[in-house]
């Protein structure tokens, strides 16, 4: 199991986990309670309950880099281009945009 942490402008917004081929992304009770509370993305609205999916979700697919940078990452590393979680991990904790994704301490799985 891999777990990541989600920021949104800075601020906790949810947790994202990759366990047994799922994927589940469940936002913050802390951020929901927020006034200024925003969803991460227009697919992931603002919810208590868990996002469940069997593929990495689009939202955060599209935040991987594609061409000649992707190459790169690839390049110096030993990811495989279908680990779209390491390639997460790896490439988008500081991404252009809003989002951050940062692997959560302690939650096991390198990248």
């Amino acid at each position: 199991m891999r777990q990541a942490e989600v920021y949104r402008k800075g601020i906790l917004a949810g947790v994202l986990t990759e366990d047994g081929g799922e994927y589940l992304f469940c936002y913050d009770k802390t951020y929901l309670a927020r006034e200024d509370a925003q969803p991460v993305s227009l697919t992931l609205p603002l919810q208590t309950d868990a996002f469940v999916s069997p593929v990495l979700f689009p939202f955060f697919d599209g935040l991987i880099p594609e061409g000649w940078l992707l190459d790169v990452a690839l390049r110096n590393t030993d990811i495989s281009i279908l680990d779209r979680m390491s390639l997460l991990l790896l490439c988008c904790k500081d991404c252009i945009g809003s989002i951050s994704i940062v692997l959560k301490p302690n939650a096991g799985g390198e990248v």
